[in-house]
Formats: C-alpha cells, structure tokens, sequence
C-alpha cells in the first residue's frame, strides 16, 4: 500500500511495510503433546522435515539420523513432522510414530506431534513453510513424505528439497557446513 502525500511543494512518499513472520514466530506441539516453541532453536539452521512410517521414502530416517550425530547441536537440528496427507502411510498413533522410529532407526532428533502439512487443515507452521506472502522467500506446494525445508540460523526460510533428494546429498550438506 502506497500513500502520495504533497506538502509545502515536496512531495512524500509513504510505505507502509508488512512484516514477515520467521519460523521463530510458531509454536508446535512435540510428538510427546509438549509444547514446543521453535524461538529455542535461534541461532540454528534448521531441517524440518515431514514424515511417514510406511513410505518408500522411511529408510531416509536412517540418512535423517546419521546427519542429525554428525552435525546437530549447538549450530545445526533437525526436527520431523509425522502426516499422515499421502496415501495414509502415516497412520499411527505419536506413541506408535515414537516407537517406530526409536526401534528401527534409533531417531534422536526432535519428533513432533502427528499434523497436516496440506489440504483445509494445513499446519500454521506449514502454511508460512510454503507461502512466498507468509514467507517472504517462495511458494511451495508440499509434493510427498519427506520434503526438506531449509530454515537459516536467522528463521528464514533458505530452500525446499523435494523427497527424491537425500538429507544426505551435498546440497544439503554444504549448507549445513556453511
């Protein structure tokens, strides 16, 4: 919105500034129904991650993992959303989605609880994830299981890696290193 104002012969121009929210700015549940605020993960690039136990994508819980010990911590995480929005290959439970994950691929990093990561019932977190005017960097559309979106140190979205790319692929990992 732009205001054209003339005064004593200058003329003014006035902008009115929307401001975008970060991904500081949300609160998630965790896959144990705790409150989850994503403000405590400032100063931390951040993959988040939707997933599904019964996808021929799961076994990328293993690479998921394996980034997860070799850079989380102070300056990297990773933390997954369980949806169930493709082909109900997320049926279970968040007991059930924590056991799974804990026995077959010894998951550490954070689970959140079960959600929506499109559709009417879309996730807050996920609308901002893949709406340029939420996000103030691009559109997406969530394509399957295990899309990677890339939140930078400052929580701003960075980029969106599609299922086929591996949380391992040197995209992603160049960027964790930068």
């Amino acid at each position: 919105m732009k205001k054209l104002t003339l005064v004593f012969g200058l003329i003014i121009l006035t902008t009115v500034v929307f401001s975008q929210q970060s991904f500081y700015d949300f609160k998630v549940k965790d896959i144990d129904g705790k409150d989850f605020d994503l403000s405590s993960l400032k100063g931390k690039k951040v993959l988040v991650v939707n997933t599904a136990s019964k996808c021929g994508f799961t076994p990328q819980y293993k690479q998921l993992q394996s980034l997860f010990e070799t850079y989380g911590g102070d300056k990297f995480t990773i933390i997954g959303f369980p949806a169930n929005n493709f082909m109900s290959q997320e049926p279970g439970t968040n007991k059930e989605i924590a056991e799974f994950c804990e026995k077959n691929y010894g998951v550490t990093f954070k689970m959140m609880s079960k959600i929506s990561v499109k559709g009417a019932d879309m996730n807050p977190l996920y609308k901002w994830l893949t709406s340029k005017s939420e996000n103030g960097v691009m559109d997406s559309d969530v394509k399957w299981n295990f899309q990677k979106y890339l939140i930078d140190e400052n929580g701003k979205l960075v980029n969106v890696y599609y299922s086929k790319t591996l949380p391992d692929d040197e995209q992603i990992v160049s960027w964790i290193k930068k």
